[in-house]
């Protein structure tokens, strides 16, 4: 019998899976159960809680790999490894992704491919359960587009003015959302609460759960590492895609109708948690190292990006640290250090594969 790992960070969806999966190997008297998170160089002492990543994981592992009495591996990455592997994740993706986030979990995958060959992760249990943010958030259900991405001025804002004035990039990305939603269909015993949430749910599993799946997909087959995700089984999805919006988030949480499932399975403090995304790095050394690349990037006046970018904006970010661009890119992840580290994996695209750009 082959046998599995798990990849998590003590969320509720992966703790799910490694509950069921270590009991399973306790009833059939098999080896201890090989999980796995990821953590980054001095985390414990830079680590800023937000609105979409309240707390941090190790406190939440220490009571899963006790109560479950797993074999866990925390894989620590370092700042230089986690900047310079942009270039690998960006060519693993085939194109520009989502920086460090990408490089890490390229990181990671790769630590896990030193022990075995087929990982299984929580992912995709936010898709269908009603986890993100913006399930819950009046301004991302009443933004009238994609809600993890509703401040489309700032990034209009980053092209060359020449370039924005040719592309509207609110003309395309209304184009994209109505066209989506009208393959929603609304059934008749819908409240209007469900029928508004279905739609927020359309486009949640049919754009941004496929991001995430090609990138655990890529960034996990370019270690020759298999991936596979069960909550993303076609099975569940489509069970719980009828199940009235008021069951699902019962009790007016998000995943309320999972945390009651699994109330007796898990430890209360992993049941109540609050969902908290993918770890990324609190390091400020990252942010200096990803400052560095792009104002390389920015002083070479042969680099492909500059006839593309707004430079004032641009030069405005390095010289506030970020803090000039508000909105966290995609949503919840990807703040001021992931946005020039974005930008430094567009300029390694546009060198590596040198696309012929018309407007």
């Amino acid at each position: 019998m082959f046998h599995y790992v798990l990849c998590y960070h003590g969320g509720l969806d992966s703790s799910i899976i490694v509950a069921y999966t270590s009991n399973f190997y306790k009833k059939n008297n098999l080896p201890k159960l090989e999980t796995y998170s990821v953590d980054y160089v001095d985390n414990d002492k830079n680590f800023v809680k937000s609105d979409f990543q309240p707390n941090s994981d190790n406190y939440y592992i220490d009571i899963m790999k006790k109560a479950f009495n797993t074999n866990h591996h925390n894989i620590v990455i370092d700042t230089p490894e986690l900047a310079k592997t942009l270039e690998d994740a960006m060519i693993a993706r085939d194109f520009p992704g989502m920086a460090d986030v990408d490089s890490s979990l390229l990181l990671f995958c790769k630590a896990i491919k030193n022990d075995a060959t087929v990982a299984i992760s929580g992912e995709c249990s936010d898709e269908i359960f009603g986890g993100y943010p913006w399930f819950f958030r009046e301004d991302a259900l009443n933004s009238n587009t994609f809600p993890w991405s509703i401040a489309l001025d700032e990034r209009q804002k980053l092209l060359n003015k020449d370039i924005s004035n040719k592309i509207n990039l609110k003309d395309y990305i209304d184009f994209r959302y109505k066209e989506s939603l009208d393959n929603v269909e609304i059934l008749d015993c819908d409240t209007k609460e469900t029928a508004q949430k279905r739609k927020i749910s359309y486009l949640t599993m049919n754009w941004f759960m496929q991001t995430l799946l090609d990138r655990s997909d890529r960034m996990s087959m370019y270690n020759g590492l298999e991936l596979r995700v069960p909550f993303c089984d076609y099975r569940l999805v489509e069970y719980l895609w009828n199940i009235p919006w008021e069951v699902k988030a019962l009790h007016g949480r998000e995943k309320g109708l999972l945390r009651y499932v699994v109330k007796d399975l898990l430890p209360e403090e992993i049941v109540e948690r609050k969902k908290s995304p993918y770890p990324k790095t609190h390091n400020p050394t990252y942010l200096k190292a990803v400052k560095e690349m792009l104002t390389k990037i920015m002083q070479d006046k042969d680099a492909p990006i500059n006839m593309l970018l707004n430079r004032e904006y641009i030069l405005e970010i390095l010289q506030t640290n970020g803090n000039a661009f508000t909105r966290p890119w995609f949503g919840q992840l990807m703040t001021g250090p992931q946005l020039m580290a974005y930008l430094c994996q567009v300029n390694m695209w546009l060198e590596k594969y040198q696309p012929k750009i018309e407007l």
